[in-house]
């Protein structure tokens, strides 16, 4: 199915589900999106079948209600032989089996993936499960009782603050486990789902899908860490093409990564010096490709870009480095960079040329 039938299948469905009790319901939608009562019974009965809606009544006179919220609890004590696929198959897959196939496996990559970080990385003696279904969407928290996980990247890493660790996790490819963790795992999956979030210390580091950062939130100290991951039951996203923003040409492979720039600012303070540079460009060499998003950043000072669009650009020629969402002052520095750069290049191109001819 093209993409834009599936995204209008999409809008289709919510607005099916959020008016799902209302009188008159399928003309109600026929006339909102200009469709026929036929194609509106097609949602509908798709919507029975997963265990969305449920119907009443006869053909003519059908009435339909969201079905209740189903709700799973677990706990797991963390020992040889906990896997993350056995309580996938088990527990979990039972209650999301009905969803429709790209989101169930979605699901599958996210929980199973939390779920493994969890066994292998928190430290922890217990994992806590809670699953809240509805018809509209579905929650599912992660939590365990180790160390933290900012914390222990930050002890892993050498950072000076839980936040830079954040910083880290947003660009992805980052694992304290290279051995057997290819760090992708956290990344990919907050970029999958609806909304993500991660709890541990005094820090929350949230995501959502369609707003224009991600952002971080002091909070009561928590133990452990909780993850909190939310999809849209109906949503026209897919693993697939959740990994293909990511991976340049056709060929998946993660050599693209987007770094909010804002993450790398505390507070007040104002993004100047080569220190925050430096801090903001760690690991960027891993990519191929790397778009830093300026997106609530109000002001850079020149050394801070010159480090990022000179400098940084000079020492790894074959990368390829853009910018967005930029304001004008912001886009003002970074233009008198990148002119320096234009500069240069061509002086030195001038001076090869010179050294070629006197050669010869």
């Amino acid at each position: 199915m093209a993409k834009g039938l599936r995204v209008r299948g999409e809008s289709i469905r919510a607005y099916i589900l959020e008016n799902a009790e209302a009188s008159g319901l399928a003309l109600r939608v026929a006339n909102h999106f200009n469709i026929t009562r036929q194609a509106v019974g097609l949602h509908l009965q798709e919507l029975v079948k997963e265990g969305a809606l449920v119907a009443e009544g006869n053909t003519r006179n059908r009435t339909y209600k969201l079905c209740s919220k189903e709700v799973l609890v677990r706990s797991y004590e963390i020992k040889p032989g906990l896997a993350e696929d056995t309580v996938w198959r088990k527990d979990i897959s039972e209650i999301l089996g009905h969803l429709p196939r790209n989101v169930f496996e979605m699901w599958e990559y996210s929980f199973t993936e939390m779920f493994n970080n969890a066994i292998d990385h928190s430290g922890g003696t217990t994992i806590d499960v809670t699953v809240w279904k509805t018809a509209i969407d579905t929650l599912i928290a992660i939590g365990d009782d180790g160390v933290g996980i900012f914390a222990k990247i930050k002890a892993a890493l050498d950072l000076e603050d839980e936040r830079h660790a954040i910083l880290e996790l947003s660009k992805g490819k980052l694992t304290t486990d290279a051995k057997n963790h290819s760090g992708e795992g956290i990344f990919f999956t907050s970029r999958m789902v609806n909304r993500f979030d991660i709890l541990a210390g005094g820090v929350q580091f949230s995501h959502v899908i369609g707003k224009p950062h991600d952002w971080v939130i002091d909070q009561e100290p928590v133990l452990g860490t909780r993850v909190y991951l939310k999809i849209d039951n109906h949503t026209a996203r897919t693993v697939k093409n959740t990994l293909a923003q990511y991976s340049i040409g056709d060929q998946f492979g993660f050599n693209r990564t987007v770094v909010p720039v804002k993450l790398a600012q505390y507070q007040n303070d104002q993004l100047i010096s080569r220190s925050q540079a430096k801090r903001l460009l760690a690991r960027a060499e891993l990519f191929a490709e790397v778009l830093f998003d300026f997106t609530g950043v109000e002001s850079i000072g020149k050394p801070f870009a010159d480090q990022i669009f000179r400098v940084f650009q000079n020492e790894h020629p074959r990368m390829v480095i853009h910018s967005a969402h930029t304001n004008a002052q912001v886009q003002l520095v970074i233009n008198e960079v990148l002119q320096q750069r234009r500069l240069e290049q061509k002086e030195e191109a001038k001076s090869t040329r010179m050294q070629a001819a006197n050669a010869g």
